[in-house]
């Protein structure tokens, strides 16, 4: 099949939407199809690159003022750019990976042209809300606004996935009426395995003290609550040899050492920074538990991440996090924002080598579940049966309309 798959991030950008689609891109490839990935410059610069197997259309960009990290694309003529793209490719299906700019242009474009339309949300507006710099008395009437937005865009789709049964409900508790399918992002099981045996090493590639380890994989931002981890660490520093490592950049590293500094936990406290993909398995082997305080998770590529490699889970209990912990059995849930509960969870996990052994290999048990095999095989699927829902005659664009369909029709190749 050929597939185009429209993204407002994606790899340089570090998060999980933007790895997810970079593994579904490059999982489609390797298995034979032709797959076009439309996204904002890395550099700003537009351009067609190649990469594992993905023809990426990279969009005229600019830095995102809220996200200093990040790019996006230049609004003007983004429309017009992937009505052509998708006038010249014919894709069999077109799956969008949000509802911001790229996104709904891809969708837009993609329902005008016939072409099935595949809608995967990874949005929550909590993830907005500090990088907009959004008043907190204002984030109920702003995420409100956000889910109407969203939730008129999901409509064009012709069909809406979401990575779990929480994610799905939450767009039906925000108005959503049409079936949703919980389709998880998957995890690359070889890729992120248990290695006890090298996890001295690990911790010397990172250069961190050989002691119990803690470790937090993400952005470090407000919703993330990384607060919560320095605080327990503080608690449990009084009866446990442990430390933190944090492997993520964000705006709030700055503030996070200076409240390690003033519990007295400074030298227990790891920025690893940025790390590179190729490394990131070792984070995970270096560490004893897997720490997570997110209040705005759909599911947490990074928490499948730590479980696949067998680590213990410590997360709290919001959203769709409850759904990756089965409670004693992997780890262990805690109240957000309760740092001493989350201390005493992290003492429950540390207190017992053999206890930490079976939660980890619990927790690569419930992670065999997610093999991201299994949901490229399920992509494959929906995209096979999808069909487009009829598009409004006063609504439609004979130029990409007709000979897109022409095109399919005829077999002929871009």
């Amino acid at each position: 099949m050929r597939v185009v798959i429209g993204t407002d991030t994606y790899p340089a950008d570090v998060n999980g939407a933007g790895y997810f689609t970079y593994r579904l891109a490059a999982g489609l490839a390797d298995r034979g199809h032709d797959v076009h990935v439309v996204c904002a410059s890395d550099t700003g610069r537009p351009g067609i690159d190649h990469d594992s197997g993905v023809t990426l259309h990279r969009l005229r960009s600019a830095p995102l003022l809220v996200h200093p990290t990040m790019r996006t694309a230049v609004p003007l003529g983004v429309t017009g750019h992937v009505a052509r793209l998708i006038d010249r490719l014919a894709p069999h299906v077109v799956h969008s990976q949000s509802h911001f700019t790229v996104s709904r242009a891809a969708i837009r474009c993609g329902r005008l042209s016939g072409t099935p339309v595949l809608l995967t949300n990874h949005f929550m507006p909590d993830n907005l809300f500090a990088h907009a710099h959004i008043p907190e008395r204002l984030h109920d009437t702003v995420g409100a606004l956000a889910w109407r937005d969203m939730i008129r865009v999901a409509y064009e789709a012709d069909y809406v996935t979401t990575p779990t049964e929480r994610a799905a409900g939450l767009l039906r508790e925000k108005g959503f009426t049409r079936p949703v399918e919980a389709v998880s992002c998957g995890i690359d099981l070889d890729r992120f395995h248990p290695r006890p045996d090298e996890r001295r090493a690990a911790r010397d590639r990172f250069g961190l003290p050989d002691r119990d380890t803690m470790v937090f994989v993400g952005r470090l931002d407000e919703e993330k609550r990384i607060d919560d981890l320095i605080r327990a660490l503080a608690r449990v520093v009084r009866e446990r040899d442990l430390q933190l490592a944090l492997a993520g950049t964000g705006q709030r590293q700055a503030e996070l050492l200076d409240l390690a500094r003033r519990l007295g936990v400074a030298d227990r406290v790891h920025f690893l920074g940025f790390v590179p993909d190729d490394d990131l398995p070792l984070v995970y082997v270096a560490a004893d538990v897997f720490a997570i305080g997110s209040v705005a998770e759909l599911q947490s590529i990074a928490t499948l991440e730590a479980m696949s490699t067998g680590l213990p889970v410590v997360a709290a209990d919001a959203l769709a996090l409850p759904h990756l912990v089965d409670r004693g059995r992997n780890g262990y849930l805690y109240p957000p924002g309760d740092s001493e509960e989350l201390a005493g969870r992290l003492l429950d996990v540390l207190g017992s080598d053999d206890r930490r052994a079976a939660m980890g290999a619990a927790s690569r048990e419930i992670a065999q579940t997610h093999d991201h095999r299994r949901s490229l095989d399920r992509f494959e699927e929906i995209y096979a049966g999808i069909r487009p829902r009829p598009v409004p005659r006063a609504a439609r664009r004979f130029s990409v309309v007709g000979r897109t369909d022409a095109r399919r029709r005829q077999g002929v190749a871009a």
